[in-house]
């Protein structure tokens, strides 16, 4: 299984779509690895550099709307071969949300007003986070935020069988096991 913690980059807009994740000139790559120098580097946004910003991130935080546009693997495999398996949203894409789960990554969904708190209290601030994606089929995940002195632990929802493609390692592990 995946580690789905680290350091935390914030990305502050909706409506961040394929083409910005990955750009569609790199998607004739045969390899993961090809994608890895090209992750966000056609997103705009003031005060961010992907080729400062993204070394040792492990989770990206956003807004509404995230992986928008086309329907493409290659933006989930540009995000894990840099070491960020999990996005935390209001909502995504349906199918980068499928997407992201089929690789054994997380797309965590939660409420605007949460993630409003977590700019205003980490947006910044060196951020860490810690998942717990529960021990059992009861069990409910957990988010934990820390940085500049504040914590900050959200639970968000973890489907049954979304969690079974993240501990399996994604769809192929999947079906592996199961088929």
């Amino acid at each position: 299984m995946k580690n789905f913690g680290g350091k935390v980059l914030f990305l502050d807009r909706s409506d961040i779509n394929t083409d910005e994740i990955i750009p569609a000139k790199y998607l004739t790559e045969s390899t993961k690895e090809a994608l890895k120098p090209n992750l966000l580097e056609d997103l705009k946004l003031a005060g961010f550099d992907p080729k400062r910003d993204i070394t040792g991130k492990g989770v990206v935080v956003s807004r509404a709307n995230f992986g928008c546009g086309s329907s493409r693997e290659h933006a989930p495999w540009a995000l894990e071969v840099n070491g960020i398996n999990m996005v935390i949203g209001e909502s995504f894409a349906r199918i980068f949300r499928q997407n992201m789960y089929n690789c054994g990554m997380i797309a965590a969904e939660l409420p605007a007003a949460v993630l409003e708190e977590l700019f205003r209290d980490f947006k910044g601030v060196e951020t860490a986070l810690t998942v717990d994606i529960g021990t059992d089929r009861r069990s409910e995940a957990s988010l934990t935020f820390t940085g500049g002195g504040k914590t900050k632990t959200l639970p968000f929802v973890l489907r049954d069988f979304e969690k079974a493609l993240v501990e399996a390692g994604g769809w192929v592990e999947y079906a592996a096991a199961h088929y």
